[in-house]
């Protein structure tokens, strides 16, 4: 049909146009170049980092379209700067990559999918590196397994391995085809590897079959020029063993070795001899499986050899260092991302014992580095494995060790093997272990024997810089022991009461120590001590007694952990915890101190020293006039951590970590509260308090199942700022001096500015929760975890927690990477590693985590996301030379003035099958990702997630701070409650979050506090929360309304002040699975609010309610006022939005868009009267109204409903509202669509192929575009490559049937016309679907109407959005077009999109993509 006469002339095409601003994917390709650069390839983007003078990325560019990039070849190495050394990389210089700073490039052969290109690397040391595409997209017939250059000739030919067991050579240039061989054995491959030599007729192909056999077969023939194209080769050689699948293929030509990774959890080394090479050589005619190697817990993906040995990864996050001479053992674990495992894997060239670099991509998106020695052979270096050997150090002395500290091991560069040991035994003697030797330090006393706490510190002599390890050693009689362990003649006796000494803790001060004793009867015992040299040059030691502090009454009251707080405008604070579990806070110097008068327990006096002169007198009464003092808690957390009691209490960056045998991690801060608040909270307990400091607990983190005792956290090293080296940014890859190993590094960038070492500094990032580790014990083994990669950094199996042990480093409570441990077992003092050995696999290339290049996000799929808002700060210009690139190290030396430009930071909440929150950064106009926080209370998945929020109060500038409730639910039906606080952290020049614990609530835990639980059922566990929508928000909370599997739909009210989540009713009206809520407000002209919650199931009704009096808390659950059936099956998503109608007429219209697993997109019109307006006419609804209902009610009834039967190929998984008629859908088929939303029909305008897979959860915002960031996404990767989508379709039309109401509102109708222009007809590859529009009676209209489309191709990219032929927006201002909407799709990563209003002259826009679809992609045919 021709559609011709039917088109007016448009001259102006005016179109949403869809590209990518950030993208975050599967990393499925690494590849390295002599040392000197690691490729990678994320999605479509090929990204480079050169790995000198450190690791920091340098260019990227998107390549292959809408194909994931999974391999990387480069042609030739010879035109590359050579490396003078492969080691110690991080300490050379740039200029020793070369002698010459001419420019140098390499050819890559790019591929993914059916598509292989040809890029350009560029590599000059003065302007920097840059990528350029050199020919077209070339797109085969056949999956690309395996792509080899042709060296020995001259033209630029590949040869490609593909997916059916066949093999072609190809000119990449042209795009010809010159020879395809197809092998014998007829059947799909898994993996493959091409091992090519000089022609094409020495090619070996190695297979991997979906028979779990390896196959080989020569796809040149050998060089017999008898045997053509069309015969097919035979098989030559035939490995079998697997018995699952072939993933990877590996072969090392100067052993002969072909290693094999399988589905089956293994990895198998065969002996093949020589392969390939001059004539095409088959190898042994009997091939012989060398090694199987059984190490993962899940699949293996990948593997690579080695002359020393083999490094396979898989799915269980972990890369293995096989050593093969040790007999095929593991040697050494990576591990370093998140759950989803490791997608790719490659090894550095190196020979003999020179380190490699080993790099690994995760199915997070994170990219994470490693050097490797070459051979390691008997070195067993499992940092995240149990460590099984373990060192008795031959206690010697008499008696049994009854308690172990470390003594000289807080020298911050001090090594494994300069530690020392202090052993306190059952008879008091105190042994020191040093350089292998064990010597008596202090001969114990009767006092002494059967019982003894010991506690030691090493502080620094008073003016000077010699430091000293004191010992304190008390007993059952109160008496404590304090003696330098070098001088212990030098040493004083302190009584602490008439009791037992419970504990001993020491805290350093700046110009002392403090020491702290916990006696009977609640009594804490305070020593303030100094070290001087007196005039002989030994060691003098000065005591002053302090208040001590009174603990509140309970049945374990003795402390067992304290920390002193810097000083405040409110005095000295200490934050301490006890036996009882109990979290304290005590203040210096304050009101609280109270006279004990004649009080008994301090008779014995607080101070005797061993010598006593007449004016010591008057100093012992002052200090028992001291001792007559004592301080009171100003608050109290009581039992917090449960009865098994704190175990520690820290203080970092404002924050103060508590952890208990609970399990339980707190993070808590001290608040000041004002005075009445805090009256009514003590309750008329304890002393007068005006300043009203109370401490708060923001967050509780658990450990892993099964690991209740809980010792300790140390903060990741990565999280503490550092100051002596600025970080490099491009894209989201980042680098610091202090490499984190354990965890994700930040994503910013520093300048070295002194303005930032000043005060200011410290109290900018005050209040910033940092990422930990916790020590604690899991059965019988001691455990390093970290919480957020859910993986050990360290296990010793040392019996459990009831022990005296010691953790080798502690200096500044931080987790280096590596770590020892001491402790006592059945009478011997045992390590896990000799401390007479140097801890050769200490060194920051080495331990767990490696240097994280990129960051990860989600490992498994994302579910839900939830953007909070836009933050803005003040960071360091990017610099860029002339040639847009970044500037090097050597450039920006020489720049002394740093320029400040304003940066914009979107924050989005994302949840997913790792039952983790991310809380993440983005920045649209570069592509930067930060993750600011990850949240691990849940314990299933995490299904949905919504925000309520608004400006943080008390802000300096409200676009500079953030505060949202997070509400997030999922598997388990389990709900947890967040207030995030999210500021600009001045220090790092990025936004910061702060993480508050509101409340969490499951079903199954309100049904064991139900009182007659036994008669009735008790709460499915598979139920889980599909989606959630809050309704009304109020000062201290909001209302929820939640979508149960169990086909209830559940009210709930959350309250911040109580911090309580409370069921107010539920209702299982559907009888089925609740998919999808959404809510709806209106106000009618005299101001009067009511609120709609619509709520969808799987049987395709769309049930509406009103909730307008939801908020006097009735506990009789409503009915619904309106069904509506929408789909044939389940509706996944609903998107509502409200229009006022006239004065005439009267109420509102109500507009739900739904998605359903039928792939079906549709709009449901609801007309709603208020009720001093009254009833309308019928309605083609189910009305659920009835004469009982409140005259007050709202009374909704059906209008109209249209369809697009076929709006995405797959179900449609989420559906959002961008602007009042713009809808953005998504679906698995991995295509984005805008829908334009009219009166009368529904018009598709645009569509992208989006590089996420399996979307399932989506987030749209509007905003608006400056120029200066319309010429910054010109330099982002994904925009250097202006492509545009192929119009390979036929010209069909776009039928829609259109039945439209007789009575309906003709104005609107008029209007719609004049927004949106006359009708023209699309052009389009596989024909849109038809509209169908039903009014509220029924009928149809006998004529159509033809709707103006643009294109919904498969073939669009990110470069631009395939259009139609545009219509006419008349009304649409320059202000409108201007507008920018950002869409953020979720699934197997992320990737934000960028819409915007864009007009293109016809003639111009069709000369144009003929141009592009000539010129971009080329068709590979035989």
């Amino acid at each position: 049909m021709d559609t011709t006469d039917n088109v007016s002339p448009v001259k102006v095409i005016h179109h949403k146009s869809m590209e990518t601003a950030a993208l975050v994917a599967p990393v499925t390709a690494l590849e390295f170049l002599q040392d000197a650069f690691l490729l990678t390839g994320e999605g479509p983007a090929l990204t480079v980092f050169n790995l000198h003078p450190r690791p920091k990325a340098c260019a990227s560019l998107s390549v292959l379209q809408h194909y994931r990039i999974h391999g990387i070849r480069p042609r030739s190495v010879e035109a590359v700067p050579t490396q003078r050394s492969a080691t110690g990389a991080h300490g050379k210089k740039r200029d020793e990559l070369s002698s010459t700073s001419e420019p140098k490039f390499y050819n890559l052969a790019v591929f993914g999918g059916k598509a292989v290109r040809l890029v350009r690397l560029h590599v000059d040391l003065r302007a920097g590196e840059h990528l350029e595409i050199l020919g077209p997209l070339m797109e085969l017939q056949d999956w690309a397994l395996d792509v080899r250059w042709l060296s020995g000739d001259k033209r630029s030919l590949l040869c490609v391995a593909g997916s059916h067991n066949s093999a072609l050579l190809l000119d990449i240039v042209t795009g010809n085809v010159l020879f395809q061989r197809s092998c014998l054995e007829g059947c799909l491959l898994y993996s493959a590897l091409l091992l090519v030599h000089e022609s094409w007729a020495d090619a070996i192909l190695v297979g991997g079959t979906v028979f779990n056999q390896l196959i080989l077969w020569k796809p040149g023939g050998g060089g017999d020029k008898t045997v053509g194209s069309e015969h097919k080769a035979p098989v030559k050689r035939c490995l079998l063993g697997h018995s699952g699948v072939i993933f990877s293929i590996s072969y090392l030509q100067e052993k002969g070795w072909l290693a094999s990774a399988s589905d089956d959890r293994s990895v198998r080394v065969w002996g093949v001899g020589a392969l390939g090479g001059p004539e095409g050589k088959c190898g042994d005619l009997n091939p012989a499986c060398l090694r199987v190697l059984y190490g993962h817990q899940a699949r293996v993906f990948s593997v690579r050899l080695s002359p020393g040995n083999v490094f396979s990864a898989g799915e269980d996050g972990a890369c293995l260092v096989w050593d093969w001479a040790g007999g095929g053992k593991v040697i050494r674990t990576l591990k370093g991302h998140r759950a989803g495992g490791v997608r790719a894997l490659a090894i550095s060239e190196g020979t003999g014992d020179e380190e490699r670099w080993v790099a690994t991509g995760g199915a997070d998106g994170g990219v994470r580095l490693w050097r490797v020695k070459g051979c390691e052979e008997g070195e067993e270096k499992m940092e995240d494995a149990v460590t099984e050997k373990l060192t008795d150090l031959k206690f010697p002395g008499h008696g049994l060790p009854k308690v172990v500290c470390m003594a000289g091991e807080e020298e911050k560069n001090a090594s494994w093997s300069q530690s020392k040991f202090v052993v306190c035994t059952d008879q008091g003697t105190v042994y020191q272990y040093s350089d292998g030797q064990w010597e008596m330090v202090l001969q114990g006393t009767a006092e002494f024997q059967s019982y003894c706490v010991m506690e030691t510190i090493t502080v620094s002599v008073k003016d000077s810089t010699a430091k000293v390890n004191l010992c304190a050693v008390g007993n059952l009689s109160g008496s404590i022991q304090v003696f330098p362990v070098s001088h212990p003649q030098r040493g004083f006796l302190l009584t602490g009461g008439s009791g037992k000494i419970h504990s001993l803790i020491w805290q350093e001060a700046k110009d002392g120590i403090y020491l702290l004793a916990s006696g009977s009867e609640g009594l804490v015992y305070r020593w303030f001590i100094e070290v001087e040299s007196d005039e002989n040059s030994s060691l003098a030691l000065s005591v002053n007694p302090l208040p001590s502090f009174l603990l509140p009454p309970c049945a374990k009251r003795w402390l067992t952990a304290a920390v002193r707080l810097h000083s405040t405008t409110q005095g000295l604070l200490w934050a301490c915890g006890d036996r009882r579990g109990s979290l304290l806070l005590f203040q210096e110097g304050g009101t609280q101190e109270q006279n004990m008068g004649d009080n008994k327990r301090m008779e014995e006096g607080w101070l005797t020293g061993r010598k006593q002169t007449d004016d010591e007198g008057v100093e012992e009464r002052e200090s028992k006039e001291v001792g007559d003092l004592m301080l009171q808690p100003l608050s109290c957390l009581f039992g917090v951590h449960g009865k098994q009691g704190v175990t520690s209490v820290c203080e970092y960056q404002g924050l103060l970590y508590s952890t208990g045998r609970d399990g339980c991690v707190r993070v808590f801060r001290v608040h000041l509260v004002a005075p009445e608040k805090f009256e009514e909270k003590s309750h008329g307990k304890g002393a007068e308090n005006k300043g009203g400091l109370q401490l708060e607990v923001l967050r509780v983190q658990r450990a892993c199942k099964g690991m209740e005792w809980l010792e300790r956290v140390l903060i990741l090293e990565s999280d503490i700022p550092a100051e002596e080296e600025e970080g490099e940014e491009c894209e989201n890859h980042h680098m610091t001096k202090t490499q984190n190993l354990t965890e994700k590094l930040e994503v910013t960038e520093r300048e070295e500015m002194g303005s930032f070492r000043g005060g200011e500094e410290k109290t900018e990032n005050k209040g910033r929760e940092a990422r930990f580790a916790i020590i604690g014990f899991h059965a019988v083994h001691f455990v390093v975890w970290d919480p957020v990669r859910q993986e050990r950094l360290l296990a010793v199996p040392c019996g459990g927690g009831h022990r005296s042990w010691r953790f080798w480093p502690s200096h500044g409570g931080v987790w280096p990477g590596y770590g020892a441990l001491v402790f006592i077992k059945q009478g011997a003092v045992m390590a896990s590693q000799p401390p007479g050995e140097a801890s050769s696999w200490a060194g920051k290339g080495g331990r767990t985590g490696g240097w994280g290049l990129r960051e990860g996000v989600h490992g498994r799929g994302i579910g839900c996301v939830c953007r909070l808002g836009t933050i803005r700060g003040i960071g360091n210009k990017m610099r860029t030379n002339s040639t847009g690139d970044l500037m090097t190290s050597e450039e920006r030396d020489d720049v002394k003035e740093v320029e400040r430009e304003e940066e914009l930071w979107e924050i989005v909440a994302t949840g997913g099958e790792d039952t983790s929150l991310t809380v993440l950064a983005v920045r649209p106009d570069t592509g930067c990702i930060k993750v600011l926080s990850v949240i691990t209370d849940h314990i299933s998945s995490v299904r949905t997630v919504t925000a309520v929020t608004c400006p943080e109060a008390g802000g300096e500038d409200q676009t500079r701070s953030l505060s949202a409730l997070l509400v997030s639910a999922g598997g388990r039906a389990q709900m947890q409650c967040y207030r995030l606080l999210v500021g600009w952290d001045r220090q790092r020049l990025v936004p910061s979050c702060q993480v508050i614990q509101v409340a969490s609530h499951r079903l199954d835990e309100q049904w064991e506090r139900r009182r007659n639980r036994h008669k009735t059922v008790k709460m499915d566990p598979e139920t889980r929360y599909m989606s959630v929508v809050a309704l009304d928000e109020k000062t201290d909370g909001c209302l929820l309304a939640l979508a149960g599997s169990d086909g209830a739909l559940r009210l709930f009210s959350v309250s911040e002040v109580k911090h309580q989540i409370n069921l107010l009713w539920e209702t299982f009206y559907h009888q089925r699975c609740v998919l999808s809520v959404a809510a709806c407000s209106l106000k009618d002209r005299k101001g009067n609010r009511y609120k709609l919650l619509f709520s969808a199931a799987t049987d395709g009704k769309i049930a509406v309610w009103d909730l307008t009096d939801a908020s006097s808390h009735s506990p009789t659950p409503p009915i619904p006022c309106l069904d509506v059936h929408a789909h044939q099956s389940g509706v996944n998503s609903l998107a509502v939005w409200a229009e006022e109608l006239g004065h005439q007429e009267g109420g509102c219209l109500v507009t739900v868009a739904s998605g359903g697993d039928d792939g079906q997109l549709t709009v449901s019109v609801i007309r709603v009267q208020y009720p001093e307006d009254g009833k309308i006419g019928g309605s083609r609804g189910i009305s659920l109204q009835t004469q009982f209902q409140s005259p007050n009610q709202l009374h909704p009834h059906l209008y109209s409903q249209s369809h697009i039967p076929l709006a995405h190929a797959a179900p449609l998984t989420a559906l959002k509202l961008l602007s009042p008629d713009l809808v953005v859908s998504t679906s698995s088929d991995q295509r984005v669509c805008l829908w334009r939303v009219g009166s009368t029909d529904i018009r598709h305008i645009g569509a992208l192929c989006c590089h996420v897979a399996d979307a399932a959860g989506l987030a749209v915002w509007e905003g608006k575009m400056t120029e200066e960031e319309g010429y910054k996404n010109k330099k982002t990767r994904f925009e250097s490559e202006q492509e545009i989508a192929i119009w390979r379709g036929s010209q069909t039309e776009l039928k829609a049937t259109c039945q439209t109401a007789a009575q309906f509102n003709k104005d609107k109708k008029i209007h719609d016309k004049a927004e949106d222009g006359e009708p023209v007809e699309a052009v389009d590859e596989t024909g849109d679907p038809v509209c169908q529009t039903s009014n509220e009676k029924g009928g149809e209209t006998a004529g159509e109407c033809r709707h103006q489309t643009e294109a919904d191709s498969l073939g669009e990219t990110e470069g631009e959005v395939n259009t139609g032929k545009g219509f006419k927006a008349s009304r649409e201002s320059k202000e409108e077009r201007e507008k920018t909407g950002w869409v953020l799709v979720c699934g197997q990563g992320f990737q934000l999109l960028r819409v915007r209003n864009t007009e293109t002259d016809a003639e111009m826009w069709t000369i144009r993509r003929e141009k592009e679809m000539a010129t971009h992609r080329v068709k590979v045919t035989s």
